[in-house]
């Protein structure tokens, strides 16, 4: 059995940290959120039910862009594969997680639910 490495586990904190904190700059919230700033806890912070449902427009959109692309190259229009398979992929990577957080939402839904109360 390995046992746990305080440096390593700091460095993957440290990490997560640094991702949360550029995803929250890519929503728009900037980094006053930091760790203490929860649910609500920044004025106008877009609450959970937005937050998903601004997401699933994203990938619903780059799905559309994808199809276009598609059916553009079909027609002849662009002869140009590459940008339409990466376009392709980032809508099946679009959907891919998609399809993981709402199996994460719905286990937790059901943990939440079996609790004894």
């Amino acid at each position: 059995m390995s046992t746990i490495d305080p440096s390593r586990l700091l460095q993957m904190r440290s990490t997560i940290l640094n991702q949360n904190q550029a995803l929250q700059r890519a929503a728009g919230k900037g980094a006053a959120g930091g760790i203490d700033g929860g649910v609500g806890g920044a004025a106008g912070a877009p609450d959970f039910g937005t937050a998903i449902s601004n997401a699933l427009q994203q990938v619903n959109a780059q799905q559309s862009k994808a199809s276009e692309l598609s059916e553009a190259y079909e027609r002849g229009d662009t002869h140009d594969i590459v940008s339409v398979m990466i376009e392709r992929q980032k809508a099946s990577l679009g959907f891919e997680t998609t399809l993981q957080v709402r199996n994460k939402l719905l286990s937790a839904y059901r943990d939440i639910m079996n609790m004894p109360v």
